[in-house]
Formats: structure tokens, sequence, C-alpha cells
């Protein structure tokens, strides 16, 4: 048990540093004078448009979810689960939030938590699509980028070879759970156990083979991240009244990716430093770049937050 919690912690320990390494940056470079006089004087109606636009984003976002489970739960049976898998994940490293929201639903719909985990791989996976694609477009207009599409491509390229993968994996699924049969032939508990894991794993992937579900799914989440988009350009316009729709495109791909990285529970530190980076680019402003993304910190929390506690 020891051992175990030595070996979890030295997990951490990368994420930790690359953290608190940003922090210190951060608030190197930070005047926080400009920053209380940024939070005091930002345009607060914007926020709250910002603020409400969250939570039509976590109901959207649900229904991308229901739709990935072909309708099978119910619709509050998902949108809690999701609120509470997204507020996990805040407070829970390598986003365990995740799995978090599986077993959840997995509880409150019947469903097996197996058949489950693919829909949120698949939700993940184009999720990230959705981030190169945003960046991609968002740095021809951005000086002092170059070299960044790189990120965007390689994350693009990923994403479609992950996708293929795993519809491949879809479609032969008989082929997969006959050679983990034969492979398996020994270990008779393994067998059944992973047998019937396998079994449920694949018919969640099977959405993929669906084309009008995953039409239905790709316009759910199409429309859910316009609304993050406009959520995050309030945001920025309540800071920076000269923001351009443009620099929404950039520091939402930003964020996205700086998430990715390696860091303490919830990408503190990362989130705050891709965001503010990415404000700096447009406008040299780090003191209010930094206030702009403490607020979008406290917009991912904001949904979760209160939909979790409902429950």
């Amino acid at each position: 048990m020891v051992n175990k919690t030595v070996k979890d912690i030295k997990r951490l320990i990368p994420g930790a540093l690359i953290s608190i390494a940003l922090i210190a940056a951060i608030l190197y470079f930070v005047d926080f004078g400009t920053l209380w006089n940024a939070i005091r004087t930002a345009n607060y109606p914007l926020l709250a448009g910002s603020a409400a636009l969250s939570f039509l984003w976590m109901i959207i976002r649900a229904k991308v979810w229901q739709t990935l489970l072909r309708d099978k739960p119910k619709y509050m049976d998902v949108l809690f689960s999701a609120s509470e898998g997204y507020l996990l994940n805040n407070f829970l490293p390598f986003r365990l939030g995740e799995l978090g929201r599986a077993f959840l639903l997995s509880r409150k719909s019947g469903m097996a938590f197996s058949e489950i985990l693919p829909t949120i791989i698949i939700e993940r996976v184009v999720d990230l699509a959705f981030s190169a694609a945003i960046l991609l477009a968002a740095l021809p207009f951005v000086v002092g980028a170059q070299g960044s599409e790189r990120i965007g491509y390689i994350v693009g390229g990923i994403v479609v070879l992950g996708l293929v993968m795993m519809y491949a994996l879809a479609r032969n699924n008989k082929w997969a759970l006959d050679l983990f049969h034969k492979l398996s032939v020994r270990w008779p508990s393994l067998q059944k156990f992973g047998g019937g894991f396998l079994e449920s794993f694949f018919q969640g992937l099977g959405a993929l083979t669906d084309g009008w579900l995953f039409l239905r799914f790709l316009f759910w989440m199409t429309l859910d991240w316009i609304i993050a988009l406009v959520a995050y350009y309030l945001i920025i316009l309540a800071f920076f009244p000269i923001a351009q729709p443009v620099w929404t495109l950039f520091v939402l791909g930003a964020a996205a990716f700086g998430g990715a990285i390696p860091a303490l529970p919830g990408g503190v530190g990362t989130f705050e430093g891709a965001v503010s980076a990415a404000l700096v680019l447009f406008t040299g402003d780090q003191s209010t770049a930094l206030a702009a993304a403490l607020t979008m910190r406290l917009y991912n929390y904001l949904n979760s937050g209160i939909l979790a506690a409902s429950v």
C-alpha cells in the first residue's frame, strides 16, 4: 500500500514541477496592481453573458454524449454524470474524472461501464480534432506564432489516425474478439472477464460505424464548440474591448493543448500559462491577460460545480 502511494506521488512530480514553474514565471511578469485593476474594471454584463453560456455549453455537451450513447440513458442522468465528471477533472490528476463519469453513469443507467467508456474516448478524440482545426485556422492571423502550425498538424494527424484505428476495430470486432479468446485460452478467468468487457467496449465503439448517428454527434459537437467560442470571446472582450474574434480561436486552441501538458490536477498553471501567452501575442499585456485567464478558469468550474452540487 505504501509502495503504491509512493509510486502515485512520483507520477505527480513531473506535472507538479511544470505547474509550479509556470505559476512562478507568470507571477514574475505580472503587475498585481494592473491585474486587480483589470478585474475591477472588467465588463461584468459580458461576463454574466459568458456565465449563462457556460450552462448552455454543458446542456449541449450532455446531448453530444447521449447521442454517442445511442440515447440509451435518460438525458438528465447523462447531464448530471457529465457535470460530476468535469468537476472531478478539476481536482483529480490524469483526467480521472472521465473514468468517474463513466462509472457514475453506469450506476444511474444500468449500462455497462465498458460500453460507456469508448464513447468518452471518441468524444475526447474529436475534441482534439476541433482544437487542432481551430488553432490552425487562427495561425495566419497571429504574429509571432510561426512554427505553432506544426503542433496542429501533428495533433490533427494523430487524431485522424486514432479515429481510423477505432473505426477499423469497430468494423472488425469479431476478429478482435476471436483473437483475444485464442490468446487468453490458458487463463479462463481472464478470458471470461476480458471477453465480456471487450464485447461491451466494441458495442460502444459501434457509434463510429453508424453514419447517421455519427453525423448527429458531429452536429451537436460543432454547436457546442460554437457556444464555447462565443463564451470565451465575451470573456476576452470583457477585458480587452478591442478584441477580435480570431483571438478566441487562438486562445481556445492554445487552452485545449495547454490542458494536455502534464500538470497539477485541473491543469493548474498550464491552462493559465497557455491562455496568458496566447493573449500576450495579441496585446502585450501580461497582467490583464492573466485576469482573463483566471476568469476562464472560473468559467470552467461554474457550470460543473453548480450542476453537480444539485444532484
